[in-house]
């Protein structure tokens, strides 16, 4: 009986379908696809409320005197080294640990929120980037929020521009290039589905070449 025993990640830029890209191939694999999910575990892990992680979601750090403000209340963490961490440090490492948890209780695909970063010394990781042609990514997003074709563009922009600064921050490595990752796909190519399938036929090589190694 094929046992899957892989954790995937998935980083993405907007509109290049890399959430639905992720949710088909865990359908496939029959595993867990964590993406929202993730905010809402962090939050009752960490004893912040969901407001405020999904606020600080795969954003670059919030202001300065924001984050002085917010740490005037005590979160349940007594670590005095803790406590003089700005709150978007602390959302982060909640997810991060989330992030851990979640890939050690089995195989899942993970969207997105650095979870290549986090998981880099689970050996049975494979680390991918989704990206598209501008074209398919402004119809994707025009269509998907009802937007006009320069609306879609300037929000296409915004929210890479936010990953990218929020990935960069937290990790050594960088946003989007080629030797971050483990495979970088142009899903614009192949469409959702040829992407889905090329994904597939990449874990199952994986596994079966490194069947015989634990993390």
């Amino acid at each position: 009986v094929y046992c899957m025993n892989t954790i995937i990640t998935i980083g993405r830029q907007f509109g290049s379908a890399g959430r639905e890209i992720g949710e088909k191939v865990a359908e496939y694999f029959n595993i867990p696809c964590y993406d929202k999910e993730l905010l809402t575990r962090a939050a009752k892990e960490s004893g912040f409320c969901e407001e405020m992680i999904k606020n600080h979601d795969e954003r670059p750090t919030n202001s300065f005197l924001y984050n002085l403000v917010m740490d005037t209340y005590s979160f349940g963490y007594n670590a005095s080294s803790f406590v003089d961490m700005p709150i978007s440090h602390k959302v982060f490492l909640a997810q991060f640990d989330t992030i851990k948890k979640m890939a050690s209780e089995g195989p899942c695909v993970i969207v997105g929120r650095c979870a290549d970063y986090a998981l880099s010394e689970f050996k049975n990781s494979i680390h991918l980037f989704i990206y598209g042609d501008e074209k398919a990514k402004t119809k994707r997003i025009m269509e998907k929020y009802e937007l006009t074709e320069a609306k879609a563009r300037d929000m296409i922009i915004k929210k890479d521009k936010q990953r990218q600064s929020y990935y960069n921050y937290y990790s050594s490595k960088k946003w989007g290039r080629a030797d971050s990752y483990d495979l970088c796909i142009n899903s614009s190519i192949l469409g959702v589905e040829g992407t889905v399938k090329l994904i597939i036929q990449y874990i199952e090589d994986f596994e079966t070449r490194n069947s015989g190694s634990k993390h």
